[in-house]
């Protein structure tokens, strides 16, 4: 059957739009803009790309996708190869490169396509195809048969066979290696641990339970794990992805009345990586699934990895027994960042970079940029960025003016600790006394200042606030900051004072 070639064009843009609504803006100009359309040969189309990695990725994630939309288009198509554009001619199925010559980064993800598997369907398709690109949830690791193997439609409905297989899988930033992990005393002992996890080859700690605030690491240690053990040992299925997905693919099983198929798919990996397992706090289904998935895989001594930003027992929402069992094994915390780890962490980027940054540029910004290693590396993203366009040298001056906003808001940061200390020099009584129990008015009331102070200096929750002083339940921070406002309101002096102490916080 052929095809004219203005008509295979259309039909290719119409296809190309359809993807393009679907998985959005940012995954389309990454994966599927440079795709040209080759020839269309009995029932096969060819799609062609630029490079070998691109090819196998794209075949693992929307080739499927694009034959289903083109069949729409044009019922005689059958089947999508793709191909780098620079070896069409040669490259067929028999000419694939054997698994040695293959490069660790292009090890794809586990297919067995059942009998009967097809499409699912296409608002649910949707959102899967698009959410790799959007959380960087999953990847699962082992050699694989060609991903354009074509297999008979099947019900809508059918949600367990490879397909959803295909829809966990999800890049790994080639960014986040061991290699690439600057190590300081803040994250030495989570480094050590994710380390021996990767590097043995039995079960050492179940689970490693990685925690600590935002941009200090742990996503970066949870993917150099998942690298680690894909370029060791390629047999083993690692499933790597995001509480949230987590959620949605367990939901998505209940929708399709297709549990079966889901605890499967979960509880047959080798690896089970979950990051952020904060987010299903509050959801008791997918907590009761989640806790039955990491038990069965325990019990089978298989391995569970979790990262989450609180330890275990201080996850809200999170049934007790699940926050038992996940500090069953070692729970290693990563500190906020020292000046020491923040210079290494911007030396190494800088020359990762390959640009040449003053030392002393380097030393402003670490002592400048506290919070968390995104905002560090973002803020040397920038400075890099303005002296290529520009074309103006890097200094301490024009890093001021390039950050001015960034460095004011880095300024007004303050510590619930800071707030306590001030508070307590300013009234007069011990620190100790921020967290006490004494309920003495002239402990109380500069405790409720502080308390007052860390709601509208912070962006602490009401929790996290009442834990800094003594475990104090949120209600009691809410009567503080109620209490302090309707003085403020009625006593000159006492506003006077408040004042004062946020200025000089502020200050």
């Amino acid at each position: 059957m052929s095809v004219q070639q203005g008509s295979l064009d259309q039909q290719w843009a119409k296809v190309r739009g359809r993807l393009k609504d679907e998985v959005g803006e940012t995954a389309y100009r990454s994966w599927l803009k440079p795709l040209t359309v080759g020839d269309f040969d009995g029932g096969q189309v060819r799609i062609m790309v630029p490079t070998r990695f691109m090819r196998d990725w794209i075949r693992t994630h929307y080739a499927d996708r694009i034959r289903a939309l083109w069949s729409g288009e044009n019922p005689g198509v059958q089947s999508v190869e793709i191909v780098v554009a620079t070896s069409q001619k040669s490259e067929t199925r028999a000419s694939e490169p054997p698994a040695s010559e293959i490069r660790a980064s292009e090890i794809r993800a586990p297919e067995t396509r059942a009998p009967a598997s097809g499409p699912a369907p296409a608002r649910s398709r949707a959102r899967a195809v698009a959410e790799p690109a959007l959380d960087g949830a999953a990847a699962a690791v082992a050699p694989s048969a060609p991903a354009y193997a074509e297999a008979e439609p099947a019900p809508v409905a059918a949600v367990g066979g490879a397909e959803e297989r295909e829809d966990l899988s999800a890049p790994l930033d080639p960014r986040f290696t061991f290699e690439n992990f600057v190590v300081g005393k803040p994250n030495e002992l989570a480094f050590a641990a994710a380390r021996r996890v990767a590097d043995a080859s039995a079960v050492t700690f179940n689970p490693l339970f990685l925690y600590g605030g935002v941009g200090l690491g742990k996503t970066h240690l949870m993917h150099a794990i998942a690298w680690h053990i894909r370029r060791k040992d390629p047999s083993r299925r690692v499933i790597y992805l995001s509480a949230e997905k987590f959620m949605y693919q367990f939901i998505r099983a209940l929708r399709f009345k297709d549990t079966m198929a889901f605890k499967e798919q979960f509880r047959s990996v080798d690896v089970l990586m979950i990051d952020d397992v904060q987010f299903i706090s509050g959801k008791d289904s997918t907590q009761e699934e989640f806790f039955h998935t990491f038990n069965a895989l325990v019990d089978q001594n298989r391995q569970v990895i979790i990262s989450a930003d609180k330890s275990p027992s201080d996850l809200e929402g999170m049934e007790e027994r699940l926050r038992s069992r996940l500090g069953w094994g070692l729970v290693a915390d990563i500190h906020p960042t020292t000046y020491e780890l923040r210079l290494g962490i911007l030396q190494q980027k800088a020359d990762q970079m390959g640009a040449k940054i003053p030392q002393k540029v380097l030393e402003f910004l670490a002592h400048k940029i506290t919070s968390n290693v995104r905002e560090l590396e973002g803020a040397l993203n920038r400075i890099v960025a303005h002296a290529e366009l520009v074309g103006r040298a890097i200094t301490l001056e024009s890093t001021q003016e390039v950050l001015h906003d960034l460095l004011r808001a880095s300024n007004r940061r303050v510590t619930i600790e800071e707030i306590q200390k001030k508070v307590a020099e300013h009234f007069n009584i011990r620190l100790s006394d921020m967290s006490s129990a004494r309920r003495a008015r002239a402990v109380a009331r500069p405790r409720q200042v502080a308390m007052y102070l860390a709601k509208q200096l912070t962006q602490r929750s009401l929790p996290e606030i009442g834990r800094k002083f003594g475990d104090r339940d949120h209600t009691t921070v809410m009567h503080a900051v109620r209490k302090v406002e309707e003085l403020c309101g009625t006593d000159p002096a006492f506003a006077e004072d408040v004042e004062l102490l946020r200025r000089m916080l502020e200050g």
